[in-house]
């Protein structure tokens, strides 16, 4: 291990850091780490809409994809269908969504927008675009084709899918 830089500083809770230095060597905690901070920059950007990641992001996945099973929308989502409840509950109880049966099997539920919620999310949307546009604002357009395919091949790397 070398001497920690100051990017690579960890602040422990106490008055001094630790070094991460080590960690960083590996990709997916430097993934993490910046997954984190960008979470919780969208989060402060989100929470004046009333929405949190998942239900932005669920949202999203209804108003595209309308009478959308739950089922799919876990599948969607990478989470268990007991996790999608309380997401899916939030959503109806501000009006942003309706669950309705499916109209092929009356078991199923097929979620479907408001109008509250497409017009909710294309407010929503719009700040997490703003949002995106400042965090990649030190990129150029090379730097984030770039990005985004290495990051899905890593994806599909980790999923044990073809390169």
């Amino acid at each position: 291990m070398t001497k920690t830089s100051a990017a690579a500083a960890v602040h422990s809770g106490a008055s001094e850091s630790i070094s991460d230095e080590s960690l960083r060597s590996f990709a997916g905690y430097s993934m993490k780490r910046t997954f984190n901070v960008v979470k919780a920059d969208l989060a402060r950007v989100l929470e004046p809409y009333g929405l949190r990641m998942m239900t932005f992001t669920a949202l999203i996945l209804i108003v595209d994809n309308p009478d959308l099973s739950q089922t799919q929308l876990a599948g969607a989502l990478a989470i268990e269908r007991s996790n999608l409840v309380t997401i899916i509950d939030d959503l109806e109880k501000n009006g942003w969504i309706a669950r309705n049966p499916a109209p092929n099997d009356r078991r199923t539920h097929a979620l479907r927008a408001t109008r509250a919620g497409r017009e909710l999310l294309e407010k929503a949307f719009a700040a997490a675009r703003a949002h995106e546009e400042t965090l990649l604002a030190g990129l150029d357009d090379s730097e984030k084709s770039t990005l985004f395919s290495a990051l899905r091949k890593i994806e599909r790397s980790a999923l044990g899918g073809a390169r």
